[in-house]
């Protein structure tokens, strides 16, 4: 009898380690599996803001991402992008990723340098000549340097910043081969320091107006032209309110992709990688279409009857020096430069 027992005993014993080595946790029920805890079916949405209407290559490249980003990931992550903005202007909407609201934003470096300083000097007139030169600085150290501190001290998640408009420049009724030329003109620009602070080096005078009044500021009057990217200018129908263009390709409008840091660690980790890859990705696609974009834009605001002029550059660069020495940026310029492998 007492046999019997300790076999039914010893049975159910290994019936008991059977079951408990075939368990395997599950995601669903907040034990950690293969995606660090998170739920394998939960469905994370992303609400994505831009300035710029839908027609706009950022906006439509933010849709692109959106249908990417839904078929890497099973519909796992999906993103709504709201163009014009929609969900607010770029600093409020900078505030509520910060405060963990699912969001997302498109952005400048000079908007980042409220932030983080010396990032605002991505915005600085003739810190880069073209797209590839500024790139190599959102890929050297002082870069990953300032990602680093929008993070940790100001809960800003940087997805991608090699998203690019184009070179800006001037559209003026009056022709302009010097910074002689721009003496007296009121003209619109991004209202950063970065940016007023270089145009005003360069002799104009620097105006802050919502992009959408800078047609009907030019016709009244209000204003004597703006500087901006030929893919901003052709569509708000600049060239019908201004003779010329003047292409000194003053600023280089990098843009990036940001969110909150609270939104972004909530996000399974394979969930994370695959948004960070693929904005990356999207970004690199994006600004090869925006230089096509421009240079038939230019041709078709020709078409048109805008006079395009191609001053020489070398004064615009002299005149804005000052405005480096004023901001205290000539040093990190210089350390940057080396960085990058660039000589001034």
């Amino acid at each position: 009898m007492r046999k019997k027992v300790l076999a039914l005993l010893l049975v159910g014993i290994l019936l008991l380690l059977a079951a408990c080595g075939t368990s395997t946790p599950k995601d669903n029920d907040g034990q950690k599996g293969d995606n660090g805890g998170k739920d394998s079916d939960k469905v994370y949405t992303l609400k994505l803001s831009t300035s710029q209407t839908e027609q706009s290559l950022i906006a439509q490249s933010y849709m692109k991402l959106a249908d990417r980003i839904d078929e890497a990931t099973d519909g796992r992550l999906k993103i709504e992008v709201f163009a014009s903005s929609q969900l607010g202007n770029d600093e409020d909407v900078i505030e509520q990723a910060i405060q963990g609201d699912a969001v997302a934003v498109n952005t400048d470096a000079a908007r980042m340098g409220t932030y983080v300083k010396d990032m605002g000097i991505l915005m600085m007139g003739y810190f880069a000549d073209d797209y590839d030169e500024i790139l190599k600085v959102t890929e050297s150290d002082v870069f990953a340097e300032w990602e680093k501190e929008l993070a940790e001290k100001h809960g800003i998640k940087v997805l991608a910043f090699n998203f690019y408009d184009g070179p800006r420049h001037f559209m003026t009724n009056k022709e302009i081969n010097s910074p002689e030329d721009l003496k007296g003109l009121r003209i619109r620009t991004i209202g950063a320091e970065v940016t007023t602070e270089s145009i005003a080096a360069m002799g104009a005078t620097p105006i802050a107006m919502a992009w959408g009044e800078v047609y009907n500021g030019i016709q009244s009057k209000a204003i004597d032209g703006a500087e901006a990217q030929n893919t901003s200018t052709l569509p708000s129908r600049l060239y019908e309110t201004t003779k010329y263009q003047t292409k000194t390709g003053h600023f280089q409008l990098l843009q990036g992709l940001i969110t909150g840091v609270k939104w972004f660690e909530e996000l399974p980790e394979d969930l994370q990688e695959i948004l960070v890859k693929t904005a990356r990705e999207v970004g690199a696609e994006t600004a090869k279409d925006v230089i096509k974009a421009s240079d038939e834009a230019e041709k078709e605001m020709e078409q048109k009857g805008l006079i395009v002029n191609k001053p020489d550059l070398q004064p615009f660069k002299t005149a804005v020096e000052a405005a480096y020495d004023k901001l205290g940026y000539t040093e990190l310029r210089n350390k940057i430069y080396e960085q990058i492998g660039k000589t001034n």
